[in-house]
């Protein structure tokens, strides 16, 4: 249960700095509107909200592990959060709650691309049996919908759900989980048609939403990814680029991602043969999906390689992704699918433009013209998704990431507006607030 009297002289301190109620010549208990100002603000506090995910700090490696990482510690400043997450992470804040589950892999002796699914069931069933006493749950990729349909169905509590990405969309991802991606697309359909309310990341998300599944238009609300602009931000350090070989007097393009189908980094390196050879590359990728795609990024890479093309074969710390951001000429961002796309947001953030596949949430991020440019990319209409001309996307990110490298000025301009587009629009307190107020919403508040 909520520490009620921790909570009550958190309000009571609010009120004593508020230099408005404080200059009232009537006492504020004899007002009204005061009175039931307070009320709110105490219903607001003894709000929890209970949000579960695969992904945590340390444990992350794709957007949606950064979506939670913000996110909670934002609400935190608006409500009380409790974060279960796959791990071991113990953490106790103020108004945040940080609790990891294990599991013993020893026990699992499924096929290797199934303990991943079973794995994400034991932990679902375990997030629910130490107990809930949250007002609502809140749910981040199909890892833990199993958790959400649980808490909904057994602790009689609003389920909200993020999405993030969707199964149907991502067929690759059998590769990775085998017979599993049967499940995963079986438990994602069921979580999102008995949600109470569904978050899209981007209107194409929505419209993705709305195409694959039977959904009441009115439960989808469209809140997006978030930035923290103080933590992303130009910085002229370089020790991170000595130490992993980059030269830092040598304009460079640069990628951030996992290796995956979705990211479509084989397209940039692809695309190498096409840049202009005095163009310095930077592919900062790890966290390979499968070892078959790892084995054809590596192919790739050897056939692509030349002077002054670095692969950072590890998932970097996030000083280190600041300084590669804030000196990259241009950031490039291939995928083939992308529901939001917060990588590009994150070059934005530290000034640096951007040349990104015209694809999902990426069209609603990147102005094209303004703060980079948007290619476009013709594709399978089914599974896989691929371009139906793979080389003539491989060309064209080449062309226009060599129009940009051959015009600093240019390139300055788009870093400044996509500076100031982060700034207007994606700040998490404003995410935090949205999402809030949805919370609110379902709880009749």
């Amino acid at each position: 249960m909520p520490d009620l009297a921790a909570r009550d002289r958190f309000t009571q301190k609010r009120y004593r700095d508020n230099s408005d109620l404080a200059s009232r010549r009537k006492p504020a208990f004899e007002c009204p509107d005061v009175q039931h100002s307070i009320a709110s603000d105490l219903e607001a506090l003894f709000m929890k909200a209970l949000l579960l995910t695969n992904e945590y700090p340390p444990n992350v490696y794709g957007g949606a592990g950064v979506h939670v990482d913000y996110l909670s510690r934002e609400l935190a400043r608006l409500m009380d959060v409790e974060v279960r997450a796959f791990g071991s992470q113990d953490e106790t804040g103020e108004h945040l709650r940080v609790r990891g589950f294990g599991i013993d892999a020893n026990r699992h002796t499924a096929p290797k691309p199934l303990q991943s699914v079973f794995g994400a069931i034991e932990r679902c069933t375990a997030f629910n049996s130490v107990g809930v006493d949250a007002n609502l749950v809140h749910c981040h990729t199909w890892y833990t919908h199993f958790g959400g349909i649980l808490a909904k169905l057994n602790y009689g509590i609003p389920f909200v759900l993020t999405v993030h990405s969707l199964e149907p969309l991502r067929p690759w991802k059998r590769e990775q989980l085998g017979g599993g991606y049967d499940f995963s697309l079986w438990v994602e359909k069921t979580a999102i048609e008995m949600a109470d309310a569904i978050i899209a990341v981007s209107q194409e998300t929505k419209a993705d939403v709305l195409r694959l599944f039977n959904v009441d238009e009115k439960k989808i609300h469209i809140i997006y990814n978030g930035i923290d602009l103080d933590e992303y931000r130009k910085v002229t350090t370089t020790d991170a680029l000595v130490r992993y070989g980059v030269d830092p007097n040598v304009p460079f393009v640069l990628f951030v991602g996992r290796i995956t189908r979705q990211k479509g980094i084989v397209h940039l390196v692809n695309a190498i043969q096409y840049l202009n050879p005095d163009i310095q590359v930077v592919l900062c990728a790890g966290a390979p999906d499968t070892p078959e795609i790892a084995a054809e990024m590596k192919a790739a890479v050897q056939v692509a390689q030349r002077p002054g093309v670095v692969w950072i074969q590890e998932m970097v710390n996030k000083a280190t992704v600041y300084e590669l951001y804030s000196h990259a000429a241009v950031f490039c961002c291939p995928s083939i699918y992308e529901p939001f796309g917060i990588i590009n947001l994150e070059a934005m953030a530290c000034e640096t433009a951007v040349v990104a596949s015209a694809v999902g949430g990426i069209k609603e991020v990147v102005v094209d013209g303004e703060t980079g440019y948007l290619v476009p990319l013709e594709q399978m209409s089914e599974s896989p998704f691929e371009p139906l001309d793979p080389d003539r996307f491989a060309r064209d990110l080449a062309a226009r990431i060599n129009e940009l490298m051959a015009n600093p000025a240019l390139r300055e301009k788009m870093g400044k507006a996509g500076r100031k587009r982060a700034e207007e629009k994606f700040s998490w307190g404003a995410i935090a607030h949205q999402t809030e107020a949805l919370y609110r919403s379902l709880l009749g508040q």
